[in-house]
C-alpha cells in the first residue's frame, strides 16, 4: 500500500514553550481518532505536508509540529541574532510533552525519522507512559561515534566530495570536530562566510545519503533560508552529540518495555548504518526490525509502504 491521499489540517496554532520560542503545530485527520505525533528530521527540516500521508485519516488524529528554530516556529535559526543555547534535546523533549498537554492527549503514537528517531526515542524514554506505540525509520541515535562516521569516515565512500567538505573549514580545524568548525563559520559576522558554510554543509548532506540508485538532490537546499536554518541546527546538535550521554538511548531502551515499536531501515543506508537499529532492536524486546533491501536513508517507496503498514496495524490497537 502506498501513502494515503493528501489532506489539510483542521486546526493549527502557535504554542509558547518558553525561552522566547513559539512552536507551530497542526492537527489533521479524525479529531476523534487515535492520537499520533510526527517528529521530523534534521534537526531543522521542519514538518512538511507529506508526513500527514503516513496515516489513515479516518483512524488517526495526526499532530505535526515544527521543532524550535525551524519551519513556521519562531524565532528561526537563520537569524544571526538567534540564541541557540535554549535549543537542545531536553528543550525539544519538554516541548513535545507541553504540546501533548496543550492538546489534551493522554497517550500518542510517535512517528519519527532520521534525527526524528533520536528525538522520538529521547521523548519516549523520558515519558514512556505517554507513548502508545512507536514507528521509526532511518533510525539514528546521534552518538559521537555516529557524528564522526558521517563527518569523517564517510570520506572513504565519497573521497572527492568529502575533501571539498573538509576543505570548507580553516586549515587549523580540518583534523578536529568538523561539525563544530562549521558551526563556528555559520555564526561568523560576515554573511558571505555564513552563506558559503551553509552551501558546503548542505552539499555534503546531499552526498552522504546518495547511496540508492534513484537518489535525487534535495531541492530544499536551493532555498537560502532553509539552507541556513538546517545547517545551523544540524551543526549545533551534532557538535554537542545531541546533549546525550554516550550510548544513553541504547541504555535507556529498557524504559520502552511494553511499548510496541517498528524500526524500518534501508540496507543501503551507509550514512546511518543498519547496525544502529539492529542494536536497538536487540535491547527493545517489543520492537520489530524491518530492513528494506533497496532503500538508503530517508523516505523511499518501499520504506513508505513499511511505515504505512505499521501505522495501519497500530490503528487497531487500544489507545
Amino acid at each position: 500500500m502506498g501513502l494515503y491521499p493528501e489532506i489539510e489540517p483542521y486546526d493549527s496554532g502557535m504554542l509558547d514553550v518558553g525561552d522566547g520560542h513559539r512552536v507551530h503545530w497542526e492537527t489533521c485527520g479524525n479529531p476523534d481518532g487515535k492520537p499520533a505525533v510526527v517528529v521530523h528530521g534534521g534537526p531543522g527540516s521542519g514538518c512538511t505536508p507529506g508526513w500527514r500521508r503516513y496515516f489513515d485519516p479516518e483512524a488517526y488524529r495526526i499532530v505535526l509540529f515544527d521543532q524550535r528554530g525551524c519551519g513556521r516556529s519562531t524565532p528561526r535559526a537563520d537569524d544571526p541574532a538567534a540564541d541557540l543555547s535554549t535549543n537542545t534535546t531536553p528543550h525539544l523533549v519538554a516541548d513535545i510533552e507541553q504540546l501533548r498537554e496543550h492538546l489534551g492527549i493522554e497517550r500518542w503514537l510517535v512517528l519519527g525519522a532520521s534525527w526524528g528517531s533520536t528525538l522520538g526515542l529521547a521523548y519516549a524514554e523520558t515519558h514512556p507512559e505517554r507513548v502508545s506505540e512507536m514507528v521509526l525509520f532511518s533510525v539514528v541515535m546521534t552518538t559521537r561515534r555516529e557524528v564522526e562516521w558521517v563527518t569523517r569516515a564517510m570520506g572513504r565512500v565519497f573521497p572527492e566530495e568529502w575533501e571539498r567538505f573538509r576543505n570548507g573549514v580553516p586549515e587549523a580545524d580540518r583534523d578536529g570536530d568538523l561539525a563544530a568548525a562549521y558551526s563556528r563559520l555559520l555564526h561568523d559576522p560576515d554573511p558571505e562566510v555564513r552563506d558559503k558554510a551553509a552551501r558546503d554543509w548542505c552539499a555534503w548532506e546531499d552526498t552522504h545519503v546518495a547511496t540508492a540508485r534513484d537518489h535525487r538532490p534535495d531541492p530544499r537546499y536551493e532555498d537560502p533560508v532553509f539552507r541556513m536554518v538546517f545547517a545551523r541546527l544540524v551543526t549545533h546538535y551534532w557538535s554537542n552529540a545531541a546533549w546525550l550521554e554516550d550510548g544513553a538511548l541504547l541504555k535507556g531502551a529498557e524504559r520502552l518495555a511494553g511499548i510496541p515499536g517498528v524500526l524500518i531501515h534501508g540496507r543501503l543506508d551507509i550514512s546511518g548504518p543498519p547496525d544502529i537499529p539492529w542494536q536497538l532492536a536487540r535491547v527493545w524486546p517489543d520492537a520489530t526490525l524491518v530492513l528494506v533491501d533497496d532503500a538508503g536513508h530517508g523516505a523511499h517507496p518501499t520504506v513508505n509502504e513499511a511505515v504505512v503498514a505499521a501505522t495501519d496495524r497500530f490503528a487497531t490497537l487500544p489507545r
